[in-house]
């Protein structure tokens, strides 16, 4: 009664704001995961986690309510490449994961629809657990429509500092207000990467989450935004989105263009002292991992 099931991580997001008054996102999974393995037993007490973590200690037990199964506890190793509190949905990636990890090892099954209430329950949560790239409502779930398979999209994500969260951000009292006005910018955003996405069209992705990310510096200002905003005059870059939420920014570029190397030179002279990280865009989904092929292929990407 085991499982490990990996989820991606985030690079924020490309869109994010509302429709309607309705709130939205559009996802920007990673090629960094968080790694989730629940051992079921009877004999346990209660349901505990290395290291400590209570959101996901919960994840767990209401699976296990939801199924029926109160009556186990369950052991649970997080192994996690993201960082926390900045805008790579590392809690969304722990708690969805868990939340699979504890059905298969159940023997159960569930769509994706029903992890989204259960995660919901728990915290806003990161669409990144759908197939490919998806809009969804990361606050009441309302939302959720997929938009395509991810295009072949580099990404240089750079951290500016600090932590962000998630929770007092989105019980903001003037986060609504603030997003009504952003309403226009925000829609011109969506079309803009739903078209990119469909016509495969690398440069109105980026256009559109530059739109989007301007557009939230009346949110949640980023600094050296406009340093930043420079970075898109360089010769293969496309754009850049951000975490709306948290500290991070992701440049967009096309590698047949410019390289990492010389990109991230790029952003040294512009902006000193940032960590930077090479990625990908990839689809989103949970995937079930048989545990001995996850120690050798984390060994032969990682040692």
């Amino acid at each position: 009664m085991k499982a490990t099931v990996r989820a991606p991580g985030t690079c924020g997001e490309l869109v994010q704001g509302t429709i309607d008054g309705c709130n939205f996102h559009i996802t920007c999974p990673i090629n960094l995961y968080s790694y989730v393995t629940v051992n079921l037993n009877k004999k346990l007490k209660k349901t505990i986690s290395n290291p400590h973590l209570p959101k996901t200690i919960e994840a767990v037990n209401s699976t296990l309510k939801y199924f029926e199964s109160q009556d186990l506890k369950a052991e649970i190793i997080v192994e996690s490449e993201l960082l926390s509190g900045k805008g790579m949905a590392s809690s969304t990636a722990d708690i969805t994961a868990a939340i699979l990890a504890t059905t298969v090892a159940l023997g159960k099954k569930i769509t994706e629809d029903e992890i989204a209430r259960l995660a919901l329950a728990i915290e806003p949560t990161d669409g990144l657990f759908y197939p490919g790239i998806v809009l969804f409502d990361h606050v009441n779930g309302y939302l959720h429509q997929y938009l395509g398979e991810s295009p072949a999209l580099n990404i240089l994500m750079l951290d500016l500092g600090g932590k962000v969260d998630t929770l007092m951000f989105n019980s903001r009292s003037d986060l609504q207000r603030l997003n009504k006005i952003n309403e226009p910018l925000t829609n011109q955003a969506l079309d803009m990467i739903r078209q990119g996405i469909a016509n495969y069209d690398l440069k109105l992705i980026g256009e559109g989450a530059t739109l989007s990310s301007k557009a939230n510096q009346r949110i949640l200002p980023k600094k050296k935004f406009n340093q930043l905003l420079s970075l898109t005059e360089i010769e293969g870059v496309l754009g850049f989105n951000i975490a709306h939420s948290g500290t991070l920014v992701g440049i967009l570029y096309d590698n047949q263009k410019v390289t990492s190397k010389k990109l991230e030179s790029k952003v040294e002279k512009k902006i000193v002292g940032l960590s930077s990280y090479k990625l990908k865009l990839i689809n989103g989904g949970l995937e079930v991992i048989d545990k001995d092929i996850l120690v050798s292929e984390r060994k032969y990407r990682y040692g």
